[in-house]
């Protein structure tokens, strides 16, 4: 027998809306609540409200916090002032993408207190990574999956809708920070590390608020078109961002430079004398992608009306093989079908023409474009 799906706080509230459930990771999670489009193009244009509750929260505190992080992680956790979130990674010995992670450094608690936030795909595997890593360091691994509930207001209209609702200072709170305030009267860790491309906030509550806190936040955006959003429309979302998502950009079998995020792994960090897992699997990965790199990520425009998805080649002219989709939908933005795809390096280049995707038997012709598709304007 398989375990039911866990459900979130807000289960009966989506239900009561008439969203379309799914089972994702494990939990029983809104894909939408009626048009996925109307949701996406709300969220670009308004406002979105997204019950998030099935990501993996994960503290990790004490005195040698930082150290563990610092030798479990790729990023340099040290360096990260209360208040402020990094955006990194978990891999393992090879240099392969175990998750891609937000860490918070929260308000210190005698000593140093992180947040590490996973993919509720991934939670148990970071959780126990971190555990195991965390040997021999003065510092405690909790699992607070069940200790938090998060919900996200994404999009132009969201810093209006929650200062309707909150005296925290919104305007001083920059991107990947994060604050605790009180919204709707509910204690919060008030969060701006959104994954849709827009401006917005997530708000990490106790589970027994998010009722609440959801209905507070509906009727403050309802005079600015706020509306509830599921999954499906995160992913467009995040795809037109030219955001990845584990499973599809990133995977075990690739490195942070073979994403082009090798951004992310810091070498020269101080701390445990500059060690951490996959050290030397990733300084070979460096190299290579500096010198000759074998494949690039790329964002692929539909010239025609045929939707790519994940799995799809992509093919030459000729019709040999020359990468493959990771992530493929139609962009309610572009209006066009769009892909990011993994393509030999001689073809990355944008413009480059010959470029095709094998949709079920028919070459079907794509423009080739550095990522993302979409950025919002400032």
């Amino acid at each position: 027998m398989t375990d039911a799906p866990r459900r979130t706080a807000l289960d009966a509230t989506h239900r009561a809306l008439g969203a379309t459930m799914t089972d994702f990771a494990g939990w029983d999670m809104p894909l939408r609540y009626g048009s996925e489009r109307d949701e996406h193009v709300a969220v670009r244009t308004r406002a979105g409200l997204f019950d998030l509750s099935h990501m993996g929260e994960i503290t990790v505190t004490g005195p040698q916090a930082a150290d563990l992080l610092d030798f479990a992680l790729v990023g340099n956790i040290g360096g990260v002032t209360t208040g402020r979130a990094r955006y990194t990674m978990i891999c393992n010995a090879e240099g392969g993408i175990l998750d891609d992670l937000i860490v918070y450094r929260l308000e210190d608690q005698g000593y140093p207190t992180y947040m590490v936030v996973a993919n509720a795909s991934n939670a148990q595997v970071v959780l126990d990574a971190l555990t195991a890593r965390g040997s021999g360091f003065d510092a405690e691994v909790r699992d607070d999956r069940d200790a938090y509930a998060l919900l996200a207001v994404q999009g132009p209209e969201s810093p209006g809708i929650l200062k309707k609702l909150t005296d925290a200072d919104l305007d001083g709170l920059k991107y990947y920070a994060g604050l605790p305030g009180t919204v709707a009267g509910v204690e919060a860790l008030i969060a701006r590390t959104g994954y849709t491309g827009e401006d917005g906030f997530e708000l990490f509550v106790r589970p027994a608020d998010a009722v609440a806190l959801w209905e507070a936040l509906t009727e403050a955006g309802k005079d600015v078109g706020l509306v509830p959003c599921g999954l499906s429309c995160r992913d467009t979302l995040r795809l037109e961002a030219g955001m990845p998502l584990y499973g599809h950009e990133l995977t075990t079998a690739t490195t942070p430079f073979d994403a082009g995020l090798g951004r992310v792994v810091k070498f020269e960090k101080t701390t445990n004398n500059g060690d951490f897992v996959g050290r030397a699997a990733l300084e070979v990965a460096a190299e290579r992608a500096e010198a000759a790199p074998p494949r690039k990520l790329v964002g692929l425009i539909a010239q025609g009306r045929r939707v790519p998805r994940a799995g799809y080649p992509v093919v030459s002219a000729d019709g040999t093989v020359i990468g493959e989709v990771t992530s493929g939908a139609p962009s309610p933005t572009l209006g066009k079908p769009i892909a990011i795809a993994y393509v030999d390096a001689a073809y990355a280049t944008p413009g480059t023409e010959g470029v095709h995707v094998d949709i079920r038997g028919s070459h079907e012709p794509y423009e080739v474009i550095a990522l993302p598709f979409y950025k919002r304007q400032k």
